[in-house]
């Protein structure tokens, strides 16, 4: 396996350059001058002088050298400037190899980054506001109310002026619009108006009313904590929560006092109707699928199915809502077994809605078919999208310099980042907390000073224990500020507001779930940025993204990487200004050298800290692997160098079973594992 760190080619003895007299110095004493040389050139890509090689290899070691470039203790792993023979690749054979050159392995044997030739294309844009109030709505008054004071909201957006009075009117519905565009309270306005409005009032023993399945456990918390806010004047009438995680016996005592209005994720409901005896659906005159499409992803059709089942046959009037923000094949068959000609509502910009009368709410509309809508996707306007092209070994040191960028340099920063699997998560997390949170450089003289204690990072993926999980998502929704490194758990319909920028650090498997993650910024008309990270291989990405009428500015890698220079911890000199400054590509080089340097320190420091790297490195490959098959000619697990890519994972060297690995099939429950 090639070797993740090629740095500087091996000079044999034999060699005219070095000494044949009998004077020669002891091997080992030979072996500490020739390191001092080392440390000497190691900043530079330039070798010494010919005539004066012989020479060099007996010069003491500057100490300044020492200090801008961290070493470990003898008896550890080889830093990242090391004596080894690069074998970083197939085209390495053909490189001419001189002695004394010093370059760094980060920066050396890189595939050459691409041009991005991007297809301007027209986005899809949804108004997300209208200029309508919510007085305008027949409503009871208190309910106005909470609306206006507690939620803090006086307009509609589109998708609630369009769908809440056909609701209102007992209709069935399909719902699709954008992520971030208020879907939520465009079901659970008409659900509380309606069962408030009830005579006799609706008892809590009487049981469920309404039913409100969602795909993960922290939607199930965040809509019920809509509905709990929108049931402020209207106490009588209960609402409860069911999802994996919880205790079961809990969960059987508040079903067996009454649940008015019940939030459940399928596997869990699925779980209760056919454990718990007093669980009963013969008042339900609301279900509510929301978040449709991810439902099906995660695998629960067949839950669905069992609900519908059990639901019919105790009651078969009552209306039905399908939510989602893309129309998939899935969610046009669960919309045909669970709908009664329904109303299809879609919300674009006003444009489409002059030229495309099948746009707006049209009550004898049957639901579109997804081939018609999975050309394009709706884009919030006030979303900036942008992707940078980084090769494999610079992946990590890019990501830590972007996050430094954005939540330590600048101000009111909120950054979500998305992981492939929960070990990536988990890897990241670690990693960051030792290093990039490190006030005191006890990790390397390379440590990031105490202002950076400003960073929090959160993780949150479906390996947690449901009381972190609850406690991280809460914790995030309240921050200003702070860095959530989680799986694609997040990348659904949650509301965690403020978020400024998506960082999606392994490319998503789908157009659609592109847009699902972005969503989680630039929500309810506020503005938002996302960043796509992709390796030179890669880039053809950027084209498919185009396919499906996606637009994505560059960023240059050298840009974000140069935000090194302005924290001076990374060169050892004196910490003077933070303010950007005119360098040159070599000093860049040399501080993304430190920080990774840094970051291979902690990876090596331990047994169990390079066995975590391992592992996330697996898991990585394994996720690279399930790629769809309309996406392989891109990300095809041949394409990726493995010594590059552990390098990444701050490993010095590739593991020698990780071929292995490339030709294992992913557990079936792997990706619904993480959710």
């Amino acid at each position: 396996m090639a070797a993740a760190d090629g740095v500087l080619p091996h000079v044999p003895e034999s060699r005219a350059a070095v000494p044949t007299t009998s004077s020669r110095p002891h091997p080992a004493q030979s072996r500490q001058q020739a390191a001092g040389t080392r440390r000497k050139y190691q900043a530079s890509s330039e070798a010494p002088p010919a005539k004066r090689r012989s020479e060099t290899s007996f010069l003491p070691a500057k100490k300044t050298a020492a200090k801008e470039t961290p070493r470990t203790s003898k008896g550890k792993a080889q830093k990242t400037f090391s004596s080894k023979r690069s074998s970083a690749g197939a085209s390495d054979g053909n490189q001419e190899r001189k002695p004394g050159i010093k370059t760094s392995s980060l920066f050396k044997n890189n595939p050459e980054i691409p041009e991005l030739h991007r297809p301007v294309v027209k986005q899809v844009q949804e108004k997300v506001f209208t200029s309508d109030a919510f007085q305008a709505l027949d409503l009871h008054p208190h309910l106005i109310s909470t609306i206006n004071t507690v939620l803090k909201m006086s307009s509609m957006t589109s998708v609630q002026k369009q769908s809440i009075p056909v609701l209102l009117e007992g209709r069935d519905a399909l719902v699709r619009s954008q992520t971030g565009s208020g879907k939520t309270l465009a079901y659970c306005i008409p659900v509380v108006q309606s069962l408030q409005a009830m005579k006799p009032k609706i008892q809590r023993g009487d049981g469920p009313y309404a039913l409100i399945l969602v795909p993960t456990r922290e939607l199930a918390l965040q809509s019920f904590d809509t509905v709990q806010k929108l049931l402020k004047p209207f106490t009588w009438i209960v609402p409860g929560v069911l999802m994996g995680g919880e205790k079961r016996k809990s969960e059987k005592a508040r079903l067996r006092k009454g649940i008015n209005i019940l939030i459940s994720t399928p596997g869990r409901l699925v779980d209760h109707i056919k454990s718990t005896k007093n669980i009963h659906f013969r008042r339900i005159q609301w279900l509510i699928l929301d978040e449709a499409d991810r439902i099906l992803d995660l695998g629960f059709g067949k839950d669905v199915a069992v609900i519908l089942n059990a639901i019919n046959a105790e009651r078969q009037e009552r209306q039905n809502v399908l939510l989602s923000a893309t129309l998939t094949e899935g969610v046009t068959w669960l919309a045909d077994i669970s709908l009664h000609d329904p109303v299809s509502i879609s919300v674009l910009d006003e444009s489409h809605d002059q030229s495309n009368p099948e746009s707006k709410a049209i009550p004898e509309a049957s639901p579109p078919q997804a081939s018609d809508e999975l050309d394009s996707f709706a884009i919030p306007a006030s979303l900036e999208q942008y992707v940078t092209v980084v090769p494999s070994k610079l992946r990590l040191v890019s990501l830590a310099g972007f996050i430094l960028q954005k939540c330590k340099f600048e101000r009111d920063q909120k950054m979500i980042i998305f992981f492939s699997s929960c070990e990536l998560v988990d890897f990241h997390y670690n990693l960051f907390l030792q290093t990039l949170l490190s006030g005191s450089g006890a990790l390397a003289p390379g440590g990031l000073p105490r202002a950076s204690t400003r960073l929090t990072f959160l993780r949150l993926h479906g390996d947690l224990e449901q009381e972190e999980r609850t406690a991280v998502f809460q914790e995030f929704s309240r921050s200003k500020t702070g860095v959530l490194l989680c799986t694609d758990v997040a990348a659904r319909g949650l509301d965690l507001p403020q978020v400024t920028w998506i960082v999606q650090y392994n490319a998503p498997s789908s157009p659609a779930e592109y847009i699902h993650r972005i969503g989680r910024t630039a929500r309810i008309g506020c503005r938002g940025s996302s960043l796509l990270i992709l390796a030179p291989s890669e880039a053809e990405y950027v084209n498919s993204l185009a396919s499906h009428k996606i637009n994505v500015s560059e960023i240059k890698m050298e840009d974000i990487l140069s935000v090194l220079t302005w924290d001076d911890c990374f060169k050892g000199r004196r910490w003077g200004s933070q303010k950007p400054r005119s360098v040159g590509p070599q000093e860049i080089r040399e501080r993304a050298t430190v920080l990774q340097t840094v970051f291979e320190d902690y990876v090596h420091s331990s047994e169990r800290t390079v066995s975590g790297a391992k592992k996330a490195l697996q898991s990585f490959i394994r996720a690279y692997a399930t790629y769809p098959r309309e996406l392989k000619h891109i990300f095809h697990i041949r394409s990726l160098h493995l010594g590059h890519v552990a390098k990444s994972f701050g490993l010095r060297d590739a593991p020698k079973n990780l071929t292995a690995l490339a030709t294992k099939k992913k557990k079936a429950n792997l990706k619904r594992s993480c959710i």
